[in-house]
C-alpha cells in the first residue's frame, strides 16, 4: 500500500513539476522581457526528498542562484514562480502582501500587465503603497485616523465610464436645471436689508 502511494505521488510530483517548470520558463521571459531561468531537483533520484533549486538569468547577467539576485529581481522571479503554479491550478484568491515594494516603475508595469492577465481565475487582495498598482484596483480600501489613536476604515469602489453602476445610485455630477446660474445670483440687485446685513458682518 505505502510503495503504491508512493509511486502514484511521486508520478504526480513529477508531472505537476514538469507543468511548473515549462510554465516558469516562459513566465520569466516574459517578466523580464528576456532572459532564462529553470527549475532544478536537488536529488533527481528521490523526488519526494529533494530540495528545488531556482536559478535564473536576467537579461545581461550570468545563469545564477536566485539568491544572487538583487532585491527587485529576487522579487519579479517570485512573481514568474507564483503565477506559474497559478496556470497548473489557480486558487480562488490570493493575498499578496507589499510584493511589489523592492520594484522600480518599469517592473511595477510588467508586474501589473502579468496580474490582469490572472484577475478572470481569481480575486486577488493587495496590500501596497504603489500609485500603479493602486490604479487598477476595483475596490480600494484604506486606513486613516481622523482622531488621535482612532482609526477608520475607508472604501472607494472604482467603475469604469461606460459601466452600469447596480449596487447603488450615482449621484449626477450636473447642477438640477432648475438652479440659477452662478453669474445671475452674482448680478441680481441686492435688497437694502441684505445689503446692511453684509456691510455689518464686514
Amino acid at each position: 500500500m505505502i510503495n503504491r502511494i508512493n509511486t502514484q505521488t511521486t508520478q504526480l510530483f513529477t508531472e505537476t513539476f514538469g507543468k511548473i517548470r515549462d510554465n516558469f520558463r516562459a513566465m520569466f521571459a516574459e517578466v523580464f522581457g528576456g532572459g532564462k531561468a529553470d527549475l532544478i531537483l536537488v536529488n533527481e533520484g528521490e523526488v519526494l526528498e529533494s530540495g528545488i533549486d531556482i536559478v535564473a538569468r536576467p537579461p545581461g547577467k550570468q545563469l545564477q542562484s536566485i539568491s544572487l539576485l538583487s532585491g527587485g529581481e529576487q522579487t519579479m522571479t517570485a512573481v514568474a514562480l507564483l503565477f506559474s503554479i497559478y496556470q497548473v491550478k489557480p486558487s480562488p484568491f490570493c493575498v499578496l502582501d507589499e510584493l511589489d515594494a523592492a520594484l522600480d516603475e518599469s517592473n511595477i508595469n510588467r508586474f501589473v500587465r502579468v496580474l490582469q492577465r490572472f484577475l478572470a481565475h481569481s480575486q486577488f487582495i493587495l496590500i501596497t503603497h504603489n500609485k500603479r498598482t493602486i490604479g487598477m484596483a476595483d475596490v480600494l480600501y484604506g486606513v486613516t485616523m481622523q482622531e488621535q489613536g482612532v482609526s477608520k476604515i475607508v472604501s472607494v469602489k472604482f467603475h469604469k465610464a461606460d459601466e452600469v453602476v447596480m449596487d447603488h445610485a450615482p449621484a449626477p455630477l450636473e447642477p438640477p436645471s432648475s438652479a440659477r446660474p452662478v453669474e445671475e445670483e452674482e448680478d441680481k440687485l441686492q435688497a437694502r436689508e441684505e445689503t446692511l446685513d453684509v456691510v455689518l458682518a464686514r
